[in-house]
């Protein structure tokens, strides 16, 4: 979710649901080890309960991550090795650490030695030619020997030499059977579940069946699901409408302009999605997309731009 899950986006999604877990979008170790921490340790007090991403190879730097991660508040830690793009091939992180378990498992070790709050992985069930069931078995076995209780599985194989990232996320098939046959293996280990779940039916079922599910463009690009999952799994009563979300995330458009100079339009792309399937939805979209970075916008366009029909929330 790199460049899709920043602050805003999460702000933006606790507004909807304020229960959930919220996860960083994946931060490399050297972009805080040499680039501007603060800007990549930002967030907001209301974002809480939310989760620091991290992306890196290094046993080393993932501490010094992690311990920064700890010190600013975050909720948990959690190193990536799930993501395939060329860009974490290159610097051999992310999907690749699935081929290094003993590495991962010192990875592991490095940063809760450092930190207090929960160390996780997320991962894909296997890479490229990678014999399915055994190969994660001995994923799981060797980094839990680090100290990692809980996994994240996205039920796919990611294959590092011919999908596109997009390819990765649609074209392996899911195979939650795997992921059911290692939490059979791993009694003591935490297994939430993640990949192609879009509806409240499946995350039910997958929820039945696993300790928790993760959601990820689906949240995104129909931020509303996130109120039926809050919903379903919380009980949470009096959210807020559609429309009072839109109200309530205008003083913090205007607050961040004050404070970090951030234009209107780095908030509201991750809006555009917030009455997909409902009338008017399109002229929603087309506001955002075509009106909020013009000369002279203020955050009342949001409001002007709220459908005129009355949703049944």
């Amino acid at each position: 979710m790199m460049d899709w899950t920043d602050r805003h986006c999460r702000y933006f999604h606790r507004l909807i649901a304020p229960s959930i877990l919220l996860y960083t979008e994946m931060i490399t170790t050297q972009a805080l080890k040499f680039g501007d921490q603060q800007r990549f340790l930002r967030y907001s007090d209301a974002e809480h309960p939310v989760a620091l991403q991290l992306g890196g190879s290094d046993p080393a730097d993932l501490a010094l991550s992690a311990k920064m991660g700890a010190d600013v508040g975050f909720d948990e830690i959690n190193l990536n090795c799930g993501c395939p793009s060329d860009r974490v091939q290159s610097g051999s992180f992310g999907a690749c650490l699935m081929k290094e378990p003993e590495l991962v498992r010192d990875c592991i070790a490095a940063m809760r030695e450092v930190v207090d709050i929960p160390v996780t992985v997320k991962c894909r069930i296997g890479i490229d030619d990678s014999e399915d069931y055994t190969f994660l078995e001995d994923f799981i076995g060797t980094v839990a020997d680090g100290g990692c209780k809980t996994f994240i599985i996205h039920a796919r194989k990611a294959w590092l030499k011919g999908l596109s990232p997009k390819e990765n996320r649609e074209i392996p098939p899911l195979q939650f059977d795997i992921v059911e046959r290692i939490k059979d293996a791993f009694p003591n280990l935490t297994f939430p579940v993640n990949g192609g779940i879009k509806t409240l039916e499946d995350a039910r079922q997958k929820y039945d069946l696993f300790d928790g599910v993760m959601i990820g463009r689906e949240a995104y690009q129909n931020p509303w699901f996130l109120r039926t999952l809050e919903e379903e799994f919380f009980g949470t009563e009096n959210l807020l409408t559609r429309e009072q979300v839109v109200e309530a995330m205008i003083p913090y458009i205007i607050d961040q302009r004050i404070r970090y100079d951030t234009p209107m339009k780095s908030i509201t792309r991750h809006m555009t999605g917030l009455f997909q399937g409902m009338p008017g939805a399109r002229n929603w979209r087309q506001i955002l997309s075509t009106q909020v970075h013009l000369d002279g916008a203020t955050p009342d366009l949001l409001i002007n731009a709220i459908p005129n029909t009355t949703q049944a929330e």
